[in-house]
Formats: structure tokens, C-alpha cells, sequence
């Protein structure tokens, strides 16, 4: 967009474009999401960023009214497969406060230099100032949402020392830890505080647009894995609840449904709350959630492309904000794609690591690829071989090209399951399963034109009779808020 449109959009107040890029106001030194209810300013003193940590390299601070840092991220990280569109997708996972600079170039394939080049070209931001932004709005989370002692959040968020941290807050938030949480203390809008860190973290994620949170639901039901996963509640007022296998530990989730909205009452969030056992994976566990429910999607422009197909037109009025799943575990879901539901419970009873305290009916963790690969023979073996070895990359900064030609040279890999792999575990928006009528016309949301297709498939079947959509289990007693051939639908 140019500087026109983009002021016009702030003028406008305009939701659609919250994390698409943000504005910084000269005479204040604060920016914001164009969504921002404060006064607009003038144009002239009005400069744009396409991310939150180039508006911070440049000394403006967060709004504290419309708190652009927790905004939807952008959808053209998740749409982009070139080397800034991984790279930011990996930064996201939180791979530069695990692995630093040199390993996010590591599994890019190139130089610090020139990551760190490209990306500054790209979003304004190289990559320790992105993964710096990120600690900040973490380390926000937290302060809002927990008791936990001040230097305990600082190290969890990622930060090297307790000064490094405060210095981070103050630039970021023009204030101290200490009055971030007093603020939250007094009933600042959208922040709930836990009791205890027992209670988990609650979190509301955010998405732009109309969100058909139905339809994710019932996918999710449908393909639920015992003793990893749950579905509780009816249709409508659903808790999905699963483990999550992390890099420091493992957590339990617990996210609650919301009824689909009408399409003029735009944005919105998803309930959350958090179990973790080490809360430096936090925002880990909250970006692989965000990929699961493809909450940084932009439906605005998925449905004007799609809705302009006479064939998908009915669908699209009928389901606006239709989103295209993806996974918490890209590795788990290649497993479970190849060998199916029931193949994968078995697998979850044998090798799965058993959480240490049971959530319920969440028993176990589910088993990671080298455990497989050592047990298991045949297509499961070879395919999980190749996942712990590297052979095989389905992490957020994967080539999807590179993660697709490994895939089929591997035995009992098919097209067929290839596909859904790339759709789910790879986040690819634009994939047209083999033998299926996908028109080129549809490009980049492929993903969501046969998501629309098999939509209206199982709404048919379920006015028919032949769906179960209610889920009558009691959730897991832990605190929180409240059989097809696959687990992952062909």
C-alpha cells in the first residue's frame, strides 16, 4: 500500500489492517495499530512501519489505548515462502532466544549477514530486534496475567539479565514492570490476572476479521486423539483441550469456542489458558496455537478472491472468515496423516511420555519422532527417521518445496498425504490435493477454497443426520476454564 491508502486506512479506523503494518506519530513518540480510537493525527506527522519492532528501533513506544504489540501478525508471513517469510515464521517459534542469530541462519541455509540484510530491508527490524519486540509483549503477558516475582518473568520471557529487561520495558511501554502490573491491578481493559501460576496463564488470542470458530471446532473434534487431546462442552460453547510437546518442557491447553460472529462485527479473540512447565515456552506455545487456529489469516482478502468463483461464491456468503487449520506439532501430524487415528492412539499408549500430572482425560505427551523411529518399523520408521535426523524439516522456517520432495521419496508417503501435510503441518495457504478440481483461479488460498468445498460437504452430511457435532464429556478437572480411517481428514 502507499502512504495514501495507509493514512486513509488509520483515518478510517479500519480493523482490517491491525498487524498488517502500524503508524508512529512524530509529535507523541508513540505508535499504534491503525485501529487506534485516540484522535488522528495529522498526515504529515504520521510514518508507518510494517512491524512493531521497526517502530521501536526508530524510539517510538506502544500505544497504551489500542496496544498494537498484541495485534494479529501479519498474514504475509504465513502466505511468503521465501527466505524473510521463514524466517519470520521461525523468529515467531522463538528460535533466535533459543538458538541465537547464528542458528535462525543455520536453518535458513544462510550467513548471519545476510539474514540480517534482508530482513532489515524487508520489515525495518533485523532479527535480534524482532525476537526483542517479541520478549517484550511476553514479558508484558506475563507481568498482566500472573503473581509471578518480577525477575522470574524476566529470564522466562527470554531476556539474557533483569537490567537488560527493564531497560526493553521502558523503551517499549515508556514504563516500569512495576507499573505495568499495577496498571493491570486497577482493571486495565482486556488483562485477567491468575491467583496462583498454578492456575495457568490466561491469554486472549486475538485474529482479525470474521472467524467461523464452528468449523475449526468440529475438525478439531473429529480428529481428537485420546489421551492427548479433548473435546468438551456442545456445539458452540467447545473447550478443546490437548498437550503440547515444547522445547524446554511440555503445557496443557485449554481453548474455549466462540460463537461465530456476524460478519459486520469484525475481530475478536479466542479464550485461552495455559499450563506450562517452564514458561520460557510461552511464546512458543502461543505461536504454534496461533498456527493451529489460523488466527493471523486475513479473511478479507481469502474471501474476495474466493467469493469471486461462481462455484465458491454461495459458500464464502454463507461462511465468512473460513479458516484453514494448521498444527501445534508439524512432526505429530505427519505421523498421524500417515497412519491414521486409531494407529495414532496406539502410539500415544505405548511410547507417549506420561505428563507427570494427569489433566483429565490428557494423559500423555505424543511420542517424538526418534522414540518412533527406534520402535517402530516399515513407512512410520523410515518417515520418523527422517524427522529426527533432519532428513526431513517441518519446523515453521521449512522449505515447503524442499520439505515436499523428501516427503515423497520416502515410502508410504502419497501425494494424497503429502498434501495434507503441507496444508497442516507447513501452513501452506495455496495447496490443491492431487486428483481434485482446483482452479488456478483460486490462487494463493487454494487451502481455503477446498476447505470452503469440504465445508459444504459436512454440512450436508450433518443436515442429513450422519454427523455428530455435540461432545457431552466433562473437560479435564484441572482448574482451567472451562473414528474415520485418519486423524487428520483427507
Amino acid at each position: 500500500m502507499d502512504e495514501e491508502t495507509r493514512y486513509e486506512a488509520v483515518r478510517s479506523r479500519d480493523a482490517r489492517f491491525d498487524g498488517e503494518f502500524f503508524f508512529a506519530v512524530e509529535t507523541t513518540g508513540i505508535y499504534c495499530r491503525p485501529s487506534c480510537p485516540a484522535v488522528t493525527p495529522r498526515r504529515r506527522n504520521v510514518r508507518y512501519y510494517t512491524t512493531a519492532a521497526a517502530a521501536q528501533g526508530s524510539g517510538f513506544r506502544a500505544c497504551r489505548r489500542c496496544r498494537p504489540d498484541a495485534v494479529p501478525g501479519s498474514a504475509e508471513w504465513n502466505v511468503r515462502a521465501d527466505v524473510v517469510g521463514r524466517a519470520m515464521r521461525l523468529i515467531g517459534d522463538g528460535v533466535v532466544d533459543r538458538e541465537g542469530v547464528g542458528g535462525l541462519a543455520a536453518r535458513l541455509g544462510y550467513s548471519t549477514r545476510q539474514v540480517q540484510r534482508q530482513l532489515t530491508a524487508e520489515v525495518g527490524a533485523g532479527p535480534v530486534a524482532l525476537a526483542r519486540a517479541q520478549r517484550a509483549h511476553t514479558a508484558r503477558v506475563l507481568l498482566q496475567t500472573t503473581g509471578l516475582p518480577v525477575t522470574e518473568i524476566a529470564f522466562a520471557a527470554g531476556f539474557a539479565s533483569v537490567r537488560q529487561f527493564n531497560d526493553t520495558i521502558r523503551a517499549v511501554y515508556a514504563s516500569t514492570p512495576s507499573a505495568l502490573r499495577a496498571a493491570a491491578s486497577r482493571g486495565a481493559p482486556g488483562t485477567r490476572r491468575a491467583d496462583t501460576p498454578a492456575a495457568g496463564i490466561p491469554l486472549r488470542l486475538a485474529h482479525r476479521g470474521p472467524y467461523r470458530s464452528t468449523a475449526v471446532f468440529d475438525l478439531l473434534a473429529r480428529e481428537t486423539v485420546a489421551g492427548v487431546e479433548d473435546m468438551s462442552g456442545v456445539r458452540g460453547r467447545r473447550t478443546y483441550w490437548r498437550t503440547l510437546r515444547l522445547p524446554y518442557g511440555s503445557g496443557v491447553v485449554a481453548v474455549n469456542e466462540r460463537a461465530d460472529r456476524p460478519a459486520s462485527r469484525p475481530g475478536g479473540w479466542l479464550d485461552t489458558r495455559l499450563h506450562l512447565t517452564d514458561l520460557r515456552d510461552l511464546t512458543t506455545a502461543v505461536q504454534r496455537l496461533r498456527r493451529l487456529f489460523d488466527l493471523d489469516a486475513d479473511p478479507y482478502a481469502v474471501d474476495e478472491r474466493l467469493g469471486a468463483d461462481p462455484l465458491l461464491a454461495p459458500s464464502v456468503a454463507a461462511r465468512p472468515g473460513l479458516r484453514s487449520p494448521g498444527a501445534v506439532d508439524p512432526d505429530e501430524l505427519a505421523v498421524r496423516a500417515l497412519v491414521g487415528r486409531a494407529a495414532a492412539e496406539r502410539l500415544v499408549r505405548r511410547y507417549g511420555k506420561t505428563l507427570d500430572a494427569p489433566h483429565g482425560t490428557l494423559t500423555h505427551v505424543f511420542p517424538e519422532p526418534a522414540v518412533l523411529a527406534e520402535a517402530e518399523p516399515g513407512p512410520l520408521g523410515t518417515l520418523t527417521a527422517a524427522l529426527a535426523d533432519g532428513t526431513l524439516r517441518l519446523d515453521a522456517g521449512a522449505d515447503r518445496d524442499a520439505a515436499e520432495a523428501a516427503m515423497l521419496a520416502l515410502p508410504g508417503m502419497d501425494a494424497h498425504t503429502v498434501a495434507v501435510v503441507r496444508t497442516r503441518a507447513l501452513g501452506d495457504p495455496d495447496v490443491a490435493p492431487p486428483g481434485e478440481d482446483v482452479p488456478e483461479a483460486w490462487r494463493p488460498w487454494r487451502s481455503y477454497g477446498v476447505r470452503h468445498l469440504r465445508a459444504e460437504q459436512e454440512d450436508a452430511a450433518a443436515a442429513r443426520g450422519e454427523g455428530r457435532w455435540e461432545v457431552s464429556r466433562p473437560g479435564p478437572s484441572c482448574g482451567c476454564a472451562a473414528d474415520g480411517r485418519g486423524s487428520v481428514p483427507r
